[in-house]
């Protein structure tokens, strides 16, 4: 697998998307997102995307100019339409305005419809709690198809639906949880189809029903599906994901699913706290730590890591080591830059 440096994927993103002629500012915000999926470790929702995001254009079905939209504003309480831009932009932008809202009314709920792919939700969470606030997020997922089986189904009815939270911490990384209701996010699936690994028992099942390892049942027809999480419990939190991102948001559910298309569709609610208006605010920045030093403690060779430690380990570890890209995701890209594909011609 070839390995980059971070700067030479940025430029190469960055360049792609120019290419199609998107705007050079949407471009850095896009390829500056899925660099740093990549960076903290999740290539699921990295640079291997932009090839699905430029078919999406193509398609009709993402618009690379889009800005986000204030559709009802009732104070603590937002709602926008992402009309289908950039997921990059308009979660940005969303969040962006949550936070100013949060600071004048100590709390913000913001609905989010129609946004395209909004890439790792945990980047929203760190986007708040770098302002210093706690937030709350559930998201679902619209692709071509559903490719979740629910707790006692037969066949995949939901989405990869993420759930995200953010914690500030005082002088030390936030604590952000960000973890799909599946057994692991779709696109993991595909990085292992591309590599050409198994998966580990008890993550999907093919179109049979039956316990598979093999990715291709994810991939390609006759499809099977992935499990939820702990049985009912990633399920029933997988559908409350939607009722509260999409249905609650005026936003598609995964009813909504158009074979064939390339589009990626998401949809989150969002709940922003400034943490200075609660009970424990005299208190919260010391307990905090004193609480994850504790938690730390159940192992005396420190290798417990907490939410967000693996993905500032892999940070480091990347940027110093640069980023490698599967072979098959990086021939992708490569067939990108035929003039042949450029929507100019």
């Amino acid at each position: 697998m070839p390995i980059f440096s971070h700067h030479f994927l940025r430029q190469y993103l960055h360049d792609r998307l120019t290419d199609i002629s998107v705007a050079p500012e949407v471009a850095t915000s896009v390829a500056d997102n899925l660099v740093e999926s990549c960076l903290k470790g999740h290539d699921s929702h990295g640079v291997s995307m932009l090839p699905r995001y430029i078919a999406a254009i193509r398609e009709g079905e993402l618009d690379p100019a889009a800005k986000v939209k204030v559709t009802a504003d009732f104070g603590a309480f937002l709602s926008f339409d992402g009309l289908h831009g950039f997921g990059q932009v308009v979660g940005q932008q969303a969040i962006a305005l949550g936070i100013e809202r949060a600071r004048q009314q100590g709390v913000a709920v913001l609905s989010l419809a129609n946004a395209h792919h909004l890439g790792r939700i945990g980047a929203w969470a760190e986007q708040a709690a770098e302002a210093g606030l706690v937030s709350l997020h559930f998201a679902n997922v619209v692709n071509n198809r559903a490719n979740v089986v629910p707790w006692q189904g037969q066949a995949a009815r939901l989405g990869t639906n993420p759930f995200c939270a953010g914690i500030p911490v005082q002088w030390g990384e936030p604590i952000i949880l960000d973890f799909a209701t599946s057994m692991m996010a779709g696109n993991k699936v595909r990085i292992a189809w591309n590599e050409g690994r198994q998966l580990e028992p008890g993550r999907i099942i093919d179109n049979l029903g039956n316990p598979t390892v093999e990715p291709r049942y994810l991939m390609e027809e006759p499809f099977g599906a992935l499990l939820a999480f702990g049985e009912h419990k990633g399920s029933g939190l997988a559908l409350v994901c939607s009722l509260l991102g999409a249905a609650l948001t005026g936003g598609s559910t995964e009813r909504s699913i158009e074979p064939g298309k390339q589009r990626i569709v998401n949809n989150m609610l969002s709940i922003l706290i400034d943490p200075q208006r609660l009970g424990g605010a005299d208190s919260h920045q010391q307990e905090i730590p004193a609480l994850l030093e504790w938690v730390k403690s159940s192992r005396q060779d420190s290798s417990l890591k907490l939410p967000g430690e693996w993905e500032q380990w892999h940070y480091n570890k990347r940027l110093a080591e640069g980023i490698s890209i599967d072979d098959v995701s990086w021939r992708q890209l490569s067939e990108l830059e035929s003039p042949s594909n450029s929507m100019n011609n």
